[in-house]
């Protein structure tokens, strides 16, 4: 049976952070497969909760069921951790928001979802005025880092994360048509 075209929504405070819990490990398995224990492979929904503390989460929904998942948030307050790391200075930055825990479920891949989800957080963080737009991702995950290149995100740095089986590459895109990374 076709999924219906997914629609993306804000997340509702009605929504299951069990089931969007659940979203974040299917979508994160074959990451996980590979050796890599990014946080959203095995976390708790009190993890999840944590992490979307402050920030803005985006889903997508198809047929009453969540496909996938974004969440962006303004620059971390200085002393704020990042999960239980302190963060790199660039997500501290005032101007720069921080994208974290984009996720689609892998039965709606290659369907634009994702890009979609992007389209959305991206949107967010130019409404409330930031410039730039930092993520991080394992630096072995080369087809990640294709994938936000190609969106025009930038790496300008790296950070090793406590516990982490590899490095992150920090990546960071200008949310101005003039101006670069």
């Amino acid at each position: 049976m076709p999924l219906v075209r997914p629609h993306i929504r804000t997340l509702n405070p009605t929504d299951s952070l069990e089931a969007l819990t659940q979203l974040l490990h299917a979508a994160y398995a074959s990451l996980a497969a590979q050796g890599w224990n990014f946080t959203a492979v095995d976390q708790s929904v009190e993890v999840t909760r944590s992490r979307l503390a402050g920030a803005q989460a985006f889903v997508a929904e198809s047929g009453g069921r969540l496909v996938g998942t974004v969440a962006v948030r303004g620059p971390k307050p200085a002393g704020e951790t990042y999960i239980a790391d302190p963060p790199p200075p660039l997500y501290t930055t005032p101007g720069t928001a921080i994208l974290s825990q984009l996720a689609v479920h892998p039965d709606c891949r290659n369907q634009g979802v994702g890009e979609r989800l992007l389209d959305a957080a991206e949107a967010w963080a130019r409404s409330q005025g930031h410039a730039r737009i930092a993520l991080d991702t394992a630096k072995p995950a080369l087809a990640l880092q294709q994938r936000y290149a190609r969106r025009g995100y930038a790496p300008v740095g790296e950070v090793q994360w406590h516990g982490k089986t590899y490095a992150s590459v920090l990546m960071l895109k200008s949310l101005s048509a003039e101006a670069a990374p």
